[in-house]
C-alpha cells in the first residue's frame, strides 16, 4: 500500500521553499499592513532579553498577527506562516536576531 505513495512522498521533498526574510510577493517595504509581518524595524531589540514586553513590543512593530520564541534547541514546525515573527534567542534568553515565517 506503501509503495505507490513512495514517488509522491519523494517529490514532496522538491517543492521550493520561501527564504529565510525574504520578502513576500506584494509586500509593502514602507509599513507594515495588518497581518504582515517585517523585521526591519526590529533591530535595536536584538540584544535585549526575551521579556514579555519585549515580545509585545516586537509583536506590534512587525505588524504581525502572531509571534513565537525560539531557542538554540527548541523544536519547531516548518509551517510558513508570513504573519507569524519568530524571535531567537540564545541559551540565556538574549535576542539574536528575528524573521517572518
Amino acid at each position: 500500500m506503501i509503495r505507490p505513495l513512495l514517488p509522491l512522498l519523494m517529490l514532496a521533498g522538491c517543492t521550493p521553499t520561501v527564504a529565510d526574510g525574504a520578502l513576500q510577493p506584494g509586500t509593502d517595504k514602507t509599513a507594515p499592513t495588518q497581518g504582515a509581518c517585517r523585521i526591519d524595524g526590529l533591530t535595536d531589540l536584538v540584544g535585549k532579553h526575551a521579556s514579555e514586553a519585549l515580545v509585545t513590543d516586537a509583536l506590534k512593530r512587525s505588524g504581525a498577527r502572531s509571534s513565537r520564541s525560539i531557542g538554540p534547541d527548541t523544536m519547531v514546525t516548518m509551517d510558513f506562516k508570513p504573519d507569524r515573527l519568530n524571535i531567537h534567542t540564545d541559551a540565556a534568553g538574549t535576542v539574536t536576531h528575528f524573521r517572518c515565517g
